[in-house]
């Protein structure tokens, strides 16, 4: 195994570095900037059963260190993506492991969207999007309910033969019980943060910036709030977890790792800086020798034990 391999319930990865859902949409843009073959995986963007428009525009705006977002959970729906998507990664990155990302407004939804997901040969992870903050009746409720998010867990793992991981949402005055939730619905691993609601508001016009009035906040920001609520759920679980929440650079990387991560997405940073997550994995090896890190592995099983 490579200094940078790591393992995430069963799928490796030759290193811990994907751009989070909805930062590289289903990867062909993205491709147009960086090679997507670097990566250690790529997340795609949330999925629902059918497509959706997201909400009105402005959707996004830069903030105090960070980013605000209500794009809602815009997507050309799950028979586009098996149709198109998929398979257009699948031709030009064969060897590039897919997480993909499942939204819904219901169970029967989430459950539909997951089993379609979980049949393409390119998807090796499923990750549940629970906690969309920016989506009427959507996200938000079901993520912030432990016995809710038990039995969505345990009715997606049910019916898909891929590990799930479930994306936790920081919007809760605890975030170690739903944590808790998911591994007792059989959860194979957690991704965890989502974004901080936050609201901007215009001195001009005196209405928020977002048409959406909230939006997801981003970047910066909340890295030490991820930091924190990873520290704090790996006290209490010995599943794998996706750090996500403000990774910049390969200091952050290692800073999720010491509080208890397992691998890493970056979102905000790919805003302003496309070849965020090739600059990172590219940059790791040095940071990691620094701090006299071997290899990510070593580092996890010092951590984690």
């Amino acid at each position: 195994m490579g200094r940078l391999t790591v393992d995430l319930a069963g799928v490796t990865l030759k290193n811990p570095v994907m751009p989070a859902s909805g930062t590289a949409a289903y990867g062909q843009t993205m491709a147009q900037q960086l090679d997507l073959a670097a990566l250690g995986g790529l997340v795609i963007k949330s999925t629902t059963a059918a497509p959706k428009a997201g909400n009105p525009r402005p959707t996004t705006a830069p903030t105090t260190a960070g980013w605000l977002n209500a794009i809602g959970l815009k997507n050309p729906g799950i028979d586009n993506v098996l149709a198109e998507k998929l398979p257009w990664l699948a031709s030009h990155y064969p060897e590039l492991p897919i997480i993909g990302s499942v939204a819904g407004a219901s169970f029967d939804e989430y459950v539909t969207v997951a089993q379609k997901m979980a049949s393409a040969e390119n998807v090796k992870l499923l990750e549940i999007n629970i906690s969309c903050p920016n989506v009427e009746h959507g996200g938000l409720a079901f993520g912030t309910d432990p016995d809710t998010v038990t039995a969505l867990t345990k009715a997606i793992v049910d019916v898909v033969d891929k590990p799930v991981f479930m994306k936790l949402t920081p919007n809760v005055t605890d975030i170690v019980p739903i944590a808790k939730a998911a591994e007792a619905g059989g959860a194979a691993g957690l991704t965890m943060i989502n974004t901080l609601t936050g609201m901007g508001i215009d001195l001009q016009t005196r209405r928020p910036i977002l048409a959406h009035g909230t939006g997801g906040l981003s970047g910066k920001a909340i890295h030490p709030l991820a930091v924190r609520m990873i520290h704090e759920v790996r006290q209490q679980t010995t599943l794998p977890i996706i750090g996500v929440g403000g990774v910049f650079t390969p200091e952050d990387v290692l800073e999720f790792y010491l509080a208890g991560a397992n691998a890493v997405q970056v979102g905000a940073a790919t805003y302003g800086q496309p070849t965020a997550c090739t600059d990172i994995i590219a940059g790791l090896p040095a940071a990691m020798d620094k701090y006299g890190i071997t290899s990510l592995q070593a580092l996890i099983k010092e951590v984690q034990g």
